[in-house]
């Protein structure tokens, strides 16, 4: 298993003229399956396997990410409870919850948060590209069924 500042390492953090998305998702093989849906469509990712890890690619990465990937069911919390900092921090970064537990009192509460998207899994190549297709449309604050 590749260790999380090796792959930091490897990433370019800077991006010029490129989307860039920071994907925070326990899961490995989700981690990656979005970075190469989103990589088919020009956006560069930074990945985080945890609130702790995208904590601190949050702090040091410039500029920060223009969209946000946040599962809601990670090791150190709920990703729900973590959207209000998030916009606090970065107002102008979108964030696109991708969940399994899917139930509208959570997306009442992401919503409320100020998500942008709520996505469910599983989910489809198609619906990555049209939400970043909508986020690049300024089409906000919606689900993408």
């Amino acid at each position: 298993m590749m260790k999380f500042e090796s792959v930091l390492e490897s990433m370019p953090q800077r991006t010029t003229g490129k989307i860039k998305a920071l994907i925070i998702e326990d899961e490995m093989d989700i981690r990656y399956l979005v970075s190469n849906i989103l990589k088919q469509r020009g956006v560069q990712s930074v990945l985080a396997g945890s609130l702790s890890e995208a904590e601190k690619i949050l702090e040091q990465d410039f500029p920060p990410p223009r969209i946000i990937f946040l599962d809601n069911y990670l090791p150190d919390g709920l990703g729900i409870n973590y959207i209000r900092e998030i916009k606090k921090k970065f107002p102008a970064s979108k964030v696109v919850m991708i969940t399994a537990h899917d139930n509208l009192s959570d997306r009442e509460k992401a919503r409320f948060e100020g998500v942008d998207f709520f996505i469910t899994k599983p989910f489809s190549k198609e619906l990555i590209f049209k939400t970043i297709d909508s986020l690049e449309g300024n089409n906000f604050a919606h689900s993408v069924e």
